[in-house]
């Protein structure tokens, strides 16, 4: 049981019970179409304040030093806000379902996750390229990757794909399951916010680089143990990839992300990364991984074998510690 689960002379749920039937209830129905079109997803939120923040408190007009500190202002706002908000739903929850509680914080905690979403998103890449539709497939991944996709080859488009799901399966999967186990309801929340004001103003570009300083840098410690909890899964679901995995980790830009693209990389015996283009620009990234750098179709089929293994590790793993508990 996690620590800060317990209260006084209760009987509170497990968090790694919590994260296991979270993790199933994602796989099972994920959040479906028809119920973003209803109801939005929590996330949408979390970028509404964001992006109000920062249309606020990030002018050019003002210094740089006091658009860092607005950039520290809304980070503490989301965290606080999330935070506080989750504290109150996970009370509230347990108080008035008792033992059945991690039954309600479930439901409450798996939209967080996103095992469906980021394999319904990744097999059309994978699809499109075997039949040959290089302008469909360009069309699937630019839905999920940031860079430039117009002039992609097949090679560039699989691995665009293959590198999004690897770098995804952490902030997807492991680290939000990590922070609902640590931290309950506050934890997997305020992880999730913080990965979405990372993605929309932690950038190196100067518009971003003084306001998204503190989101950039929250994220990156927030995702440091499970950077490289997801290697380690992919590893062991992928059957090997650990020479590549401690080689080329630290290749990566991001202190994180080389890790679960290392692992990937690794386990499928190719070339990730390499030159990338952002908004016209190429960005000489390094290669991680050996071997060929012609990705297919069929490499981000193997990849999304490895991705569901490892999918089912991290429930074998969660059960297991509900278990000893």
């Amino acid at each position: 049981m996690a620590r800060g689960w317990r209260g006084s002379g209760g009987h509170w749920p497990m968090g790694e019970a919590v994260a296991l039937a979270a993790l199933m209830l994602d796989a099972a129905i994920g959040w479906p179409n028809w119920l973003y079109r209803l109801a939005g997803h929590p996330v949408g939120g979390f970028a509404w304040i964001i992006t109000a923040c920062e249309a606020r408190w990030n002018r050019t007009d003002l210094p740089e030093a006091t658009r860092r500190a607005a950039g520290v202002a809304t980070v503490i706002l989301l965290v606080v806000l999330v935070g506080g908000v989750g504290w109150a739903l996970q009370a509230g929850v347990l108080h008035a379902m008792g033992r059945a509680g991690w039954i309600g914080l479930a439901l409450l905690s798996f939209p967080g996750l996103a095992q469906r979403s980021l394999f319904d998103h990744v097999a059309p890449v994978a699809r499109a390229l075997a039949a040959g539709d290089l302008a469909q497939a360009r069309r699937a991944v630019g839905m999920i990757v940031g860079r430039d996709t117009a002039a992609l080859d097949e090679a560039g488009v699989a691995r665009a794909g293959i590198e999004s799901l690897a770098e995804s399966f952490c902030d997807g999967i492991v680290a939000p399951a990590f922070w609902l186990i640590l931290l309950g309801l506050p934890g997997i929340w305020a992880y999730k916010a913080m990965n979405t004001a990372d993605s929309l103003i932690g950038h190196y570009e100067d518009r971003w680089r003084a306001f998204g300083w503190a989101a950039a840098r929250t994220d990156d410690l927030l995702n440091l143990i499970p950077a490289r909890l997801s290697a380690v899964l992919l590893c062991l679901a992928g059957g090997g990839g650990w020479a590549i995995l401690l080689r080329d980790a630290r290749k990566h830009a991001s202190p994180n992300a080389g890790w679960p693209e290392a692992a990937m990389a690794g386990a499928l015996g190719i070339r990730l990364a390499g030159p990338v283009a952002y908004d016209g620009v190429v960005q000489p990234k390094p290669w991680i991984g050996d071997g060929r750098s012609e990705a297919t179709a069929d490499d981000i089929r193997r990849a999304l074998h490895i991705y569901v293994r490892a999918c089912l590790l991290l429930w074998i793993v969660a059960g297991a510690a509900a278990w000893l508990r």
